[in-house]
């Protein structure tokens, strides 16, 4: 098998799939997910009829405001032609709503709210829309208020907006909300205009530690500014001062962080704690100081926020950890489950997603623990696991396995699968298990088992596989890489070690490591791993409850978390999760995170068109089945606060038609808090742009916050799509895949790939990075349209120039400029040359010839082209 790989010269790894990009893809159509269950309620009553109306603007006379609530759908109100218009009714009364009919006339509301108020003055979103159709509109709310209106920001017409009868029905009845005492705005993103420094971050006036403080620059004027993700309506605001306090300053609220209402000001401040009683609504909070009590700055030891009626979205169910709903596409067997009716639900999954790369269907399959018998041929966007504590819980007598048959024996394209916490036992008399995948496809937590047996990373006969990931995995007998070309194995034991190489293996804190020898073989080894946590997964307890663990931290690691040993970590109820079903709003998924709620995200793809915004320490962001974030509308997927460990596992995020200035934010700009004790974490995320629609994204992810640890991610601007959809330079557009500002971040299986910039931007000392691999784009069109000023084409790489401290290991940087050969890359990895800037064991490729990359990094390397297709650096400077 060796010899037989080693033998064969390595093909272009994406050459044959041009040749495929027509295939026709056979879709079973997709399972209709259930909707959440709506609980039963008494008939409300209608509340608005004859009620007092008023309105923004009326077109004339004849549409008075009056006419929307007149009970005679004849008679209408119609605004001016302009944007915003609202429509309100006084009920006279506080009431509970639970449902508002909208019937329009032909000119009705394209984007609107409906809100709530106790006074006319300060409102809470109810429901909101930017993809209203006209029509009659029955819809489903809760809320609480004497008056309610139709708040509308986007005319689906022309003309004003328009409606024949506005419908509030509910309840009257109950007392104005109280003011609560929980301090919204702990936890939450915080910036400010200005910081004294690195020391006394905005973030300290938010982590509720009294000890901890913000400070600000010694003039005037200066801000603090907290994002309490979602509009709220607040009620108190708590100052905690140092002794260098505001003499003049206002609160103030924004829903967009740019247009700011004054709900207090003062100029005679005193410091101390001052608690404020205060009335107003938005997303954004802040303290803007106009004049100083003393010669230093502003500084401020807490602010915290209190609010009446929560979030502006309705609260969220529960979750039963005995019998969760885990989404239609997920299938869940346990050791009564006959083995026919396993297989035969394998076998039909894998029909309809052996070819289906970008259709839209995600399943998971979940075995709890004990014995079964069963065949997994895994196909796109299945994910199969065990839920057990240990792999061991979960014995598959049979296979677990990757194939490549439906490309002809290349697996270039087997992508976006996954394989986690089973234990494997092959058929009698068999002792091969074919693993041929390349991007984003973890075969993590896993136990092959038997010293007689061996796993194939793919095999020259074939045809190619190229990247993959290997972790916290136990294989009892040997590891055959074939014709994998790169690979990266972290935290795991090979009981009979490892054989072959193409052109960038990498092993890291592995037990049966084959001995360094880069660049022949290609081995790049690494005796520990410095600081990591597993990725955390679901499982079941002896009780029969769903829990997700948590894995502890580990430091200087070898070997798996689990084999021969007690894993460390926490466990946390299926009870304080959320469970993500497809169709759930952005909204409703941050009113389930500012209620305290962890995340689980049912397979499918999930669209969103306000971002998911983590801004809770500690909480575990979980998906299933390779569960999927589409950001529409030029909307960010997801935002994490700067604050500490953060877990996110097991998602991909993708690009919508319209631009996304970014897909992920981790920390927002300016993070500057250390998390080196319990720093965020990212497992199994994936990102692509284009595919199965043209996607655009400026960039794709940002890491701001320091000390984040990535363990195992694939960035992806498409090279093909699925059949009729173009891919192309002007089309699926992206600068770049991952740009770093954070200090202290470590990436453990990095691949980033096509991008028309920069693939990789780091601005952040103290990086780590173990294993690479990157393709630079395909498509380039000529020269002249990938220049870095006068350089030729972007590094795969960039160090900038400022960073004096940086480490990467094991990197792999390849050219195919198919659209036009003679374009040149100057270098694959530009970096400032310093001592404590170093990389080591670096390839470049030109697959198959098809153009030139002029150095490894900087200046230093061979070129890869036509004649010499592979340079090998062992170490920079």
């Amino acid at each position: 098998m060796t010899s037989h790989a080693t033998s064969v010269r390595p093909r272009p790894r994406r050459a044959v799939r041009h040749l495929l990009v027509g295939l026709t893809v056979a879709l079973v159509a997709a399972l209709t997910p259930a909707g959440p269950s709506t609980p039963a309620q008494a008939a409300p009553t209608l509340l608005s009829q004859g009620r007092p109306a008023t309105a923004s603007s009326t077109e004339n006379a004849g549409t008075p405001a009056s006419a929307a609530v007149d009970g005679n759908t004849g008679t209408r109100w119609a605004s001016a032609f302009s944007d915003p218009q609202w429509l309100q009714v006084d009920l006279g009364a506080r009431a509970t709503i639970s449902q508002v009919n909208l019937l329009w006339e032909g000119a009705y509301g394209r984007a609107f709210q409906l809100q709530t108020s106790d006074d006319g003055a300060t409102w809470t979103t109810i429901y909101s829309t930017t993809t209203g159709t006209g029509g009659t509109q029955n819809l489903t709310v809760t809320g609480a208020g004497r008056y309610v209106r139709m708040n509308g920001t986007a005319r689906g017409t022309a003309y004003g907006y328009s409606l024949w009868e506005f419908q509030v029905y509910g309840e009257t009845g109950g007392s104005t909300p109280t003011c609560g005492s929980t301090n919204v705005a702990q936890g939450s993103p915080a910036t400010a205009s200005s910081t004294q420094d690195a020391g006394l971050a905005a973030s300290a006036a938010v982590d509720g530690n009294t000890g901890t403080r913000w400070a600000s620059a010694a003039s005037d004027p200066q801000w603090l500014r907290v994002d309490l993700g979602s509009t709220r309506t607040i009620c108190r605001v708590v100052l905690t001062w140092e002794a260098a306090y505001a003499r003049a300053f206002q609160l103030q609220t924004s829903p967009d962080g740019a247009t700011w209402t004054t709900i207090y000001s003062t100029t005679t401040g005193a410091g101390g704690t001052q608690s404020l009683t205060v009335s107003g609504s938005g997303r954004y909070l802040r303290m803007y100081g106009t004049s100083r009590a003393t010669t230093y700055g502003y500084s401020l030891w807490e602010l915290a926020v209190n609010t009446t009626g929560g979030t502006s979205e309705p609260p969220v169910d529960g979750t039963d950890p005995r019998n969760p709903n885990l989404g239609p596409n997920t299938f869940v067997f346990d050791p009564s489950t006959p083995t026919s009716t396993i297989q035969s639900r394998l076998n039909t999954l894998f029909t309809q997603q052996e070819t289906n790369q970008f259709g839209p269907q995600r399943y998971a399959v979940l075995f709890k623990p004990g014995t079964y018998t069963a065949d997994v041929n895994l196909g796109f966007f299945t994910q199969v696991a065990g839920l057990g504590m240990s792999p061991d819980d979960v014995n598959l007598n049979g296979h677990v396995r990757t194939e490549a048959f439906w490309m002809g024996g290349n697996a270039t394209q087997n992508f976006w699968r996954s394989a986690e916490n089973l234990s494997v036992t092959l058929p009698a008399g068999q002792t091969v298990e074919r693993w041929a995948v390349s991007q984003a496809a973890p075969y993590r937590r896993m136990h092959l088992r038997g010293g007689q047996n061996q796993i194939q990373l793919w095999n020259g006969g074939d045809g190619w596989s190229s990247g993959g990931l290997l972790a916290d995995t136990r294989i009892d007998g040997l590891v055959v890489s074939g014709s994998q070309q790169q690979w990266y194995s972290r935290n795991s034991e090979f009981g009979n070690g490892w054989t072959g190489s193409v052109w960038n293996m990498v092993f890291q804190g592995v037990n049966g490591a084959p001995a360094p020898s880069f660049p022949n073989p290609s081995h790049t080894v690494i005796a520990q791993t410095p600081q990591v946590r597993e990725k955390p997964f679901l499982y079941v307890d002896g009780t029969g409850e769903y829990r997700v663990f948590v894995p502890a931290l580990r430091t200087n690691s070898t070997g798996t978390s689990w084999y021969n040993k007690t894993p460390a970590g926490s466990s946390i109820s299926l009870s304080q999760f959320f469970v993500v079903q497809q169709g759930t709003s952005a909204a409703t998924i941050n009113a389930a995170l500012a209620q305290g709620k962890h995340l689980l995200f049912t397979p499918g793809v999930h669209h969103v068109t306000e971002p998911i915004q983590v801004n809770r320490a500690d909480t575990v962001v979980l998906g299933l089945g390779l569960a999927t974030i589409q950001a529409d509308n030029g909307s960010v997927g997801m935002r994490v606060a700067d604050v500490d460990g953060v877990k996110v596992a097991g998602l991909m995020f993708e690009a919508g038609t319209t631009n996304s200035p970014v897909l992920m934010e981790v920390g927002p700009s300016g993070s500057s808090a250390s998390h080196a004790s319990n720093p965020t974490s990212l497992h199994d995320v994936f990102f692509r742009i284009g595919g199965p629609h043209v996607g655009k994204a400026t960039n794709t992810l940002t890491v701001n916050s320091d000390n984040v640890i990535g363990d195992h991610m694939w960035l992806w601007r498409a090279d093909h799509a699925a059949s009729g959809v173009p891919t192309g330079w002007t089309l699926n557009t992206a600068d770049t895949g991952l740009t770093v500002n954070g200090d202290n971040v470590t990436m453990y299986g990095l691949f980033v790939e096509h991008y028309q910039k920069y693939q990789t931007v780091w601005n952040g000392n103290g990086g780590r990075t173990y294993f690479y691999q990157n393709e630079l784009p395909y498509d380039v069109p000529n020269q002249a349209a990938w220049m870095n000023g006068s350089t030729r084409g972007y590094a795969a790489y960039k160090v900038a120039d400022s960073v004096t401290s940086h480490q990467a290991f094991g990197l792999g940087s390849y050219s195919y400029f198919n659209v036009n050969p003679a374009v040149v890359e100057e270098r694959s990895f530009e970096v400032p040359t310093n001592p404590n800037v170093r990389f080591t064991n670096m390839v470049t490729v030109s697959l198959g010839g098809v153009g030139t990359i002029n150095r490894v990094i900087n200046n230093a390397g061979g070129t890869a082209n036509a004649a010499n297709q592979t340079v090998y650096l062992t170490t920079y400077p």
